[in-house]
């Protein structure tokens, strides 16, 4: 880990702060519609029903956001990057194969999470003005204050969460308040922190079980917890969360201290939690909306942040195209994607046309979560096994009470899917196929062999170079290479070189980039293929350099001009002293499919698949910032299956001259 990287992780009081506006709007809103959904808009507060959901939601925050994401999650970090991503690497280094299903399905869900938490979230809060105003238009402002959420994403999480995170301590300090003043009024909620409450519930109360789909929404933010890891650090997630858990939980008690309260109903449009401002002092109500509002607009920002992170671990895995990544401050791990902050929004005004009405959203949510939820324990329990072979046993109890939870709460979950979790599950399995598909191709494309030795190449050059017959191409030819080693070479550069027209040039670059994680920094080195005439170049870039390749090469050629290693003459000689640079021309390559390929059906899909997402991903010129005019793209055909190989049968043969 970088020194940058640690002293952004570093406890302080700014980190803490930076923190709790970044991680915990999502399971710091909760409190908007958790009782809500528990009570079915307040028809239904038996008290076996309300103290069963109250302990339901305590021991659901001990033992999923506390035991297994802030105890278990935030030490299975990837160099300091969490979420199921980062489980997926570090099970991937151990050759584990079949962990990549549980990673795609994790990822798609969240995904799906992505469109639906900014608008029910914000649809929760801005909502409340109705207990002012009944006849006041909510769509509008949702959309308006979405549309400003996602604006301010290219400005970084760093100033957002400074911003923020003054905001959502006066929200938890509001929520502590509310939570005390109602709590006051019938402490003897107290005893939901039994357990037995929850098993009655679950096991005595009709309709208990699927109570647990409405329960499960208080720890829906859990999984922002590990995925925002990057951004944060564990130890401020962890100092954090022993305050912000407890004051949700005087929160909650102070909800169902209010629900068992004689007299309890709720007015036609109201909530549960506005219920509960309106009991402590009716005054409070429009700063009460005002701040809800605000932590709505932060809940949305975790989940988003979450999102960037995921992507970008899906680009670094391969798992998905290249699309344009900004770091917007000098941590690797503060990420603003472009395309799916755009993505995303659109999606979540898809939301809100569809369902309008928060109370409507409240079905679709939680299903995909707790699909991510699951996959997130099957890796992590993989993991802590190969980590830990002596505590094998240990790890698969613990685990199998989390699997024993969140199985409640998947198979309650799935009991919505008329009321609108088909949407839900609609938008996963799409995100899940494309994600699927995508590997798949990436497995077809990797089945070639992907290099060509070195030693086999310098003859073919130098034969090249030698023939006069062949024109000059270019002074300079320019190859990306996807290879680390001057000792090999990218089997389709070699056919670029060989197989059709065989291309000349004076000088020949192979040229290899790496990404390194400290923000700023070129670095470069020159390996020797042919004297004069070919060159391997390896390239470090800091994570925040602007990929400006054809300068930099430039800059290289230069040097390397002065120390006599090279000249600086064209090739042409019309135009040889004509100018102080020659040209360079860049060749970047794409494989396709050779036609003669036997796929079959899935593969076809797979590669169309394949083809449509790099489609909406940065070119390749794009990606390393190449004066188009200089760029040449050439299609290499790819084998990647058995050849077609049918029999052909001669009818007849004459090659006789006809008679005059």
């Amino acid at each position: 880990m970088s020194s940058g990287h640690s002293s952004h992780h570093k406890v302080t009081l700014a980190g803490i702060i930076i923190t709790i506006g970044i991680v915990f709007g999502d399971i710091g809103t909760s409190p908007l519609y958790v009782f809500q959904a528990i009570t079915h808009q307040g028809k239904n507060i038996s008290p076996d029903l309300i103290l069963g959901g109250l302990s339901c939601v305590i021991w659901t925050l001990i033992l999923l956001a506390t035991i297994k994401y802030i105890y278990f999650a935030l030490n299975a970090d990837n160099r300091g990057e969490g979420g199921i991503f980062a489980l997926f690497a570090l099970l991937k280094a151990k050759k584990v194969k079949w962990i990549i299903i549980p990673a795609l399905i994790g990822c798609a869900t969240l995904m799906a999470d992505g469109f639906i938490t900014p608008a029910i979230s914000i649809s929760s809060a801005v909502e409340g003005i109705e207990n002012i105003n009944s006849d006041f238009p909510t769509l509008p402002v949702v959309c308006c204050i979405i549309f400003i959420l996602f604006v301010v994403q290219q400005f970084g999480t760093a100033v957002i969460g400074k911003a923020f995170g003054p905001i959502m301590i006066l929200w938890f300090g509001f929520l502590a308040y509310l939570g005390f003043m109602n709590l006051q009024h019938n402490p003897e909620v107290l005893k939901a922190f039994n357990p037995y409450y929850a098993y009655n519930l679950i096991v005595n109360v009709e309709g208990g079980f699927w109570v647990l789909g409405a329960v499960f929404l208080c720890t829906t933010g859990a999984e922002a917890l590990y995925s925002d890891l990057g951004h944060c650090g564990k130890n401020n997630i962890r100092i954090s969360w022993a305050f912000m858990s407890s004051i949700l939980v005087l929160n909650y008690l102070g909800q169902a201290a209010l629900c068992l309260s004689p007299g309890f109903r709720l007015e036609e449009d109201q909530t549960v939690f506005y219920k509960m401002v309106t009991t402590v002092s009716s005054d409070l109500l429009p700063w009460a909306i005002g701040i809800a509002t605000a932590a709505a607009i932060i809940a949305s920002q975790a989940l988003i942040t979450g999102v960037f992170t995921l992507m970008n671990e899906a680009i670094k895995l391969k798992l998905w195209t290249n699309l344009k990544v900004k770091y917007p401050s000098d941590h690797q791990g503060q990420i603003y994607i472009p395309f799916i902050n755009w993505f995303l929004m659109c999606g979540c005004f898809l939301v809100i046309a569809v369902f309008q009405r928060s109370t409507k959203m409240e079905a679709t949510y939680g299903l995909a979560i707790t699909i991510d939820m699951v996959m997130t324990s099957i890796l992590m329990l993989m993991l802590l096994m190969m980590k830990h072979p002596k505590a094998k046993v240990f790890y698969i109890l613990i685990f199998t009470l989390f699997f024993a939870i969140e199985g409640s709460f998947l198979f309650s979950n799935l009991g919505k899917i008329v009321d609108g979790a088909w949407f839900t599950l609609i938008l996963a399995i799409g995100f899940f196929v494309m994600l699927f598909f995508f590997y798949k191709a990436r497995q077809l494309r990797k089945s070639i062999t992907e290099y060509v030795p070195m030693e086999k190449v310098i003859p073919l050059l130098n034969k090249v170079r030698a023939d006069e017959a062949i024109a000059y191409e270019a002074t300079n030819l320019v190859f990306p290479t996807r290879s680390d080693s001057p000792k090999k070479l990218d089997a389709t550069i070699f056919y670029s070189l060989f197989r059709k027209k065989p291309r000349k040039s004076k000088i020949y670059w192979f040229l290899h980039i790496d990404i390194k994680p400290e923000p700023w920094g070129v670095n470069y080195s020159v390996n020797e293929i042919i004297d004069k005439h070919c060159y391997f170049v390896s390239l470090q870039l800091g994570f925040k350099e602007e990929h400006r390749i054809e300068y930099m090469l430039y800059k290289i050629q230069k040097h390397m001009v002065e120390k006599g290693e090279i000249t600086n003459e064209s090739v042409f000689d019309c135009v040889k002293n004509e100018f102080s640079r020659p040209d360079f021309k860049f060749i970047m390559l794409n494989s396709r499919v050779a036609t003669d390929n036997k796929l079959t059906a899935f593969q076809i899909m797979s590669i169309k698949v394949y083809r449509f997402i790099k489609s909406i991903g940065l070119t390749p010129a794009e990606d390393f910032g190449l004066d188009k005019t200089n760029v040449v793209v050439e299609y290499v055909p790819i084998n990647i299956t058995k050849r077609f190989n049918k029999k052909m049968v001669e009818d007849y043969e004459d090659y006789s001259l006809p008679k005059c």
